[in-house]
């Protein structure tokens, strides 16, 4: 397979609401993809698309098959850990895990139990008796014990102190880095998931606004902490952002070569989160 994913023109609208715009883009094998936006941008969207789950124009495949085609077999291969995990309230841990076993038969109970002795779950509680972060941890718990080509997770660690994030993105690398799982991560936690990433797709008004590995964003983008005495000089060098930092300009710039900005001062590449407010704001997304 020389792609995992690879959507061609994929439009969704919802009355006169366009949640997706044409938008084309490819992921390939044993990539981990940042999919990021602000709210109502088309992430969800997205993602329901991937996994059959809405109709929609345009064309898409996931692990070469049509995702509203099929949809049983695909999921055998796929698996999706929504924001909000839904577990029946009168269900025992130890009984998730007999329901997982019966139902994938790729699910590995033992790495599932490796993962929950992680946390301070107890196997004969019931989900009614957890807190909210709790089943959180157990429905991750479930779905990461799952082996699939493809994993996707929209806001996986939302309600989850910062310390179980750590470990659970820490878990997420140490388990996929060395197959070909793919794997695409929707968050607003940008600066957790930064470390992972090989692919940044930042999505905005349902367009594709950044497409971009990891790799090459030192070559598109720089960013210089500029003095006043140089804030002439480096506007006329078109800025897509600039803040104010420490009585200076932190300016990021796009397709200009390092050494016509080295000038200016050192030349450093934005952080995701920063690249992804200059997008917007020059895409005119954000005021």
């Amino acid at each position: 397979m020389s792609t995992v994913i690879e959507a061609q023109g994929m439009s969704k609208s919802y009355g006169s609401f366009n949640a997706l715009d044409g938008i084309s883009f490819v992921i390939q094998p044993g990539s981990i993809v940042g999919l990021i936006g602000p709210n109502g941008a088309g992430k969800t969207t997205t993602l329901k698309a991937l996994l059959g789950l809405i109709q929609f124009d345009g064309g898409l495949s996931v692990l070469g098959a049509d995702p509203r085609k099929g949809r049983h077999s695909l999921m055998e291969r796929v698996c999706f850990i929504a924001d909000v995990g839904v577990l029946p309230r009168w269900l025992k841990v130890s009984n998730a895990l007999d329901y997982a076993a019966g139902v994938h038969p790729k699910f590995n109970r033992q790495r599932a139990e490796e993962i929950l002795a992680s946390t301070n779950i107890p196997m004969n509680k019931r989900v009614k008796q957890l807190s909210k972060g709790m089943v959180t941890q157990l429905h991750l718990s479930l779905v990461m014990a799952i082996d699939v080509e493809l994993l996707v997770l929209d806001e996986p660690t939302l309600g989850l102190d910062i310390v179980y994030r750590k470990s659970f993105y820490e878990r997420l690398l140490n388990d996929y880095c060395d197959n070909q799982t793919s794997i695409i991560i929707s968050t607003h936690q940008v600066e957790e998931i930064e470390s992972l990433l090989t692919h940044l797709l930042f999505i905005d008004g349902g367009k594709i606004i950044l497409d971009s590995a990891m790799d090459d964003l030192a070559s598109k983008y720089g960013e210089v902490l500029v003095s006043p005495d140089d804030w002439p000089h480096a506007e006329a060098l078109a800025p897509i952002y600039s803040r104010d930092l420490l009585g200076k300009k932190a300016m990021i710039f796009e397709n200009l070569a390092t050494e016509d900005l080295a000038i200016l001062g050192d030349v450093s590449v934005p952080s995701v989160a920063d690249l992804f407010v200059a997008k917007m704001r020059h895409n005119g997304g954000v005021k």
